[in-house]
C-alpha cells in the first residue's frame, strides 16, 4: 500500500499518527472523500461531482484557505476499501504546485491491556516542482500532512472523549 516508485524528479514520505482514539471512529472521518476540511487544516470547502456516490473513480473540487501556493485542486478518490480501512487519492488537476501528488492512507486499530488506539500511516509520492529542491517538496508537503494528522487526533480524540463521557452520563 505505501510503497512507490520514486525516480528523478519525484519525492515520497511516509509519515505516522497515533490517536487514542478507535480505529472505526477515526476511520469513519478518514474515509469521507467528500469531506476532507473535517480534518485537513487548508481546505476551505469540497464539492463532490454532483451526483456522485463515494467509489473510486469519483471526483472533488477542493478551494484552499488563502496564504499557500495553491487555490483549487481536483482529485479522485483512488483507493476506498472499508475493510482494510484504505483509502488514496490523486490529485488530477487544480491550481497548485504539488503536481502528479497520489497519497494513500490507512488506519489500523490496537488494543492492548485494554487500552485502545489507532495508527494511521499517510504515504504520498509528488513530483518536484521546478525551481524547487526535493528536500524543500518533502518538507512542504509533509508539514502539510503532520498538521492534517495532529487535527485528524484533535477532532477524533475530542469526539472519542464525548462519546466516554455520554456513557458514562447515563
Amino acid at each position: 500500500m505505501h510503497t512507490y516508485s520514486d525516480g528523478p524528479g519525484k519525492c515520497s514520505s511516509l509519515l505516522a499518527k497515533r490517536i487514542s482514539a478507535p480505529h472505526d471512529l477515526v476511520w469513519s472521518i478518514v474515509r469521507r472523500f467528500d469531506k476532507p476540511q473535517a480534518y485537513k487544516h487548508f481546505i476551505r470547502s469540497c464539492a463532490v461531482e454532483q451526483g456522485s456516490q463515494m467509489v473510486v473513480g469519483c471526483t472533488r473540487k477542493v478551494n484552499v484557505i488563502s496564504g499557500l501556493p495553491a487555490d483549487t485542486s481536483t482529485e479522485r478518490l483512488d483507493i476506498l476499501d472499508d475493510e482494510r480501512r484504505v483509502t488514496g487519492f490523486s490529485i488530477i488537476g487544480g491550481e497548485h504546485r504539488l503536481r502528479n501528488y497520489r497519497s494513500v492512507t490507512t488506519v489500523h486499530g490496537f488494543n492492548r491491556n485494554g487500552k485502545i488506539w489507532t495508527v494511521v500511516l499517510e504515504s504520498y509520492v509528488v513530483h518536484v516542482p521546478e525551481g524547487n529542491t526535493e528536500e524543500d517538496t518533502r518538507l512542504f508537503a509533509d508539514t502539510v500532512v503532520k498538521l492534517n494528522l495532529q487535527k485528524l487526533a484533535s477532532v477524533t480524540e475530542g469526539l472519542a472523549r464525548d462519546d466516554d463521557n455520554d456513557g458514562n452520563n447515563s
